[in-house]
């Protein structure tokens, strides 16, 4: 599969999207008012410890308290790098511990054993803040570098799962036995399968170089930044840039000479073409990009076959309806209801990807009789997400035919970040009709009437609004006129939203 990278990079956003075979997998956005913080790692203060919800509010200097739940909280001689290796298993390189048993839970001291209020502390930023909810902490510290994931404090070695060959796994664990310092766990990221000792402990050597100087700014005062991860387009080069991407292409002259210079000294082994992109077109008008990401946006994605797909996203889940629409197959019921659910599964795993949706996912699959056909789906499924770069699970189909997927979230979804909440409907997709607003609006006059009676009284709305009472209405209107004894006017306000309307009396 043939890779590109697209840069597009202005004085406060910067926009990457990661192509395969010309079609955009991920699109990712940041900007400078709103940096990603995830895998920083800050000095801050306990605010508030909270025993009923075992967790603790920190102040790291962002505009909310961050949260630190108990299970997150170092322990010396303490056991968690199970799960920091399950969690660094996706390119992320920060933990996420949310998956524990009874038995390990029980071995989580209790917060306020461990955390008191106005104590520093050194956490690192695990998830970014989504929706109400501040950034999530971890005293896990993490150092993510292009081989390796750093964990300071620890004794153990690991390889990412995703190296699924049992031969490289274990050659790979015994070079980073090698090359391991005392107190220094180590964890061979995807990337690292294939590369030989000298590059990994170049990696390790920097890091621990990384460490040192993080480890100085560890005296300085409470709430403080100690260490920044890399901007977008580095961070993504450094987790995404593998073999199979052939090119970078950037509009930035200045961050393509920096793309440049960060590719000689970090990743010398990369043999891709970086390009400076001159066209007078945008850079994401040229490859087509910008049109996806108005359709990010939609709820509605089309499948070839005339099916659709619907998602819609809640702050906990996000729900995907799948539709046969367009498509009365050829043969016989089952078999469309088969080939529109195969086509749902391979674009479900792709827009999940390309609009970064994380947490649980529900599917709703059209239902199918046969078994065979649903272990069809289910297979199809699981296949597709297996290039997903984020950690991911796919639980077995239903009797309803849902499907439960799990999608590691550390971020906002890329809708989340490009939207805002409609003022008029206030996010719930739904707003009043011109009807409803009409017997608003007359409510409201028999409100006031009586206080006003022999005096004028002016109704501004809009056009729409304004045609239904004069005709629909007008009825209404005049026994409102001839029992409070009032003269309505009503007026036309092209300058008024359908949902805006003034009611005024005058002398």
């Amino acid at each position: 599969m043939s890779k590109e990278i697209i840069v597009n990079s202005t004085l406060n956003e910067v926009r990457v999207a990661i192509l395969e075979n010309g079609n955009p997998a991920e699109i990712y956005v940041e900007r400078a008012h709103s940096k990603n913080v995830a895998g920083n790692i800050y000095k801050g203060r306990v605010i508030k410890v909270l025993p009923g919800i075992q967790s603790a509010f920190v102040d790291v200097g962002l505009p909310k308290a961050a949260f630190l739940p108990a299970a997150d909280v170092y322990v010396e001689n303490g056991e968690r790098v199970s799960f920091l290796e399950n969690n660094i298993d996706s390119e992320r390189t920060v933990t996420d511990i949310d998956q524990m048993t009874e038995d390990e839970q029980k071995n989580i001291p209790p917060i306020e054993d461990m955390l008191k209020e106005g104590q520093e502390i050194v956490v690192q930023v695990a998830k970014e803040a989504i929706g109400q909810k501040g950034a999530r902490l971890t005293t896990h510290l993490t150092v993510p570098g292009r081989y390796i994931v750093l964990m300071p404090g620890y004794e153990h070695v690991g390889v990412s799962r995703k190296i699924e060959d049992e031969q490289e796994r274990d050659r790979l664990r015994d070079v980073l036995k090698a090359i391991k310092s005392p107190n220094m766990g180590l964890i061979a990221r995807t990337v690292t399968a294939g590369h030989d000792e000298e590059e990994l402990r170049a990696d390790v050597d920097y890091l621990s170089r990384l460490w040192s100087k993080i480890k100085d700014k560890m005296s300085g005062k409470s709430p403080c930044l100690i260490y920044e991860d890399h901007g977008l387009v580095f961070r993504i080069l450094r987790d995404a840039a593998t073999s199979d991407v052939s090119r970078i292409v950037i509009d930035n002259k200045a961050e393509f000479l920096k793309i440049k210079s960060f590719l000689r000294e970090f990743l010398p082994d990369m043999n891709m073409e970086v390009s400076l992109f001159t066209n007078d077109i945008p850079i994401f008008d040229y490859y087509n990009i910008e049109i996806e990401i108005g359709r990010i946006l939609d709820k509605k994605v089309w499948l070839k076959s005339g099916g659709y797909i619907i998602i819609d996203q809640a702050e906990a889940l996000t729900v995907v309806d799948v539709n046969t629409g367009k498509f009365v197959g050829k043969r016989n019921f089952e078999d469309t209801i088969l080939k529109t659910n195969l086509e749902a599964s391979k674009e479900i795993a792709w827009q999940l990807k390309l609009r970064n949706i994380g947490g649980i996912i529900i599917v709703d699959f059209i239902d199918m009789a046969k078994e065979e056909n649903q272990q069809k789906v289910m297979k199809a499924l699981e296949h597709e997400m297996k290039s997903d770069r984020a950690k991911a699970s796919v639980v077995n189909i239903s009797p309803l035919g849902l499907v439960e997927i799990t999608r590691k979230r550390v971020q906002e979804s890329l809708s989340r970040v490009l939207s805002e909440a409609c003022p008029y409907c206030e996010g719930r997709g739904l707003v009043k009709s011109k009807l409803t607003i009409c017997y608003d609006i007359l409510r409201e006059v028999r409100r006031i009437a009586p206080f006003f009676r022999n005096r004028r009284i002016v109704i501004e709305a809009h056009p729409d609004v304004v045609d239904i009472i004069l005709d629909d209405e007008k009825g209404s209107l005049g026994e409102i006129e001839l029992m409070m004894s009032v003269n309505v006017e009503v007026n036309a306000n092209h300058t008024l939203h359908i949902h805006d309307y003034e009611v005024t009396p005058l002398d």
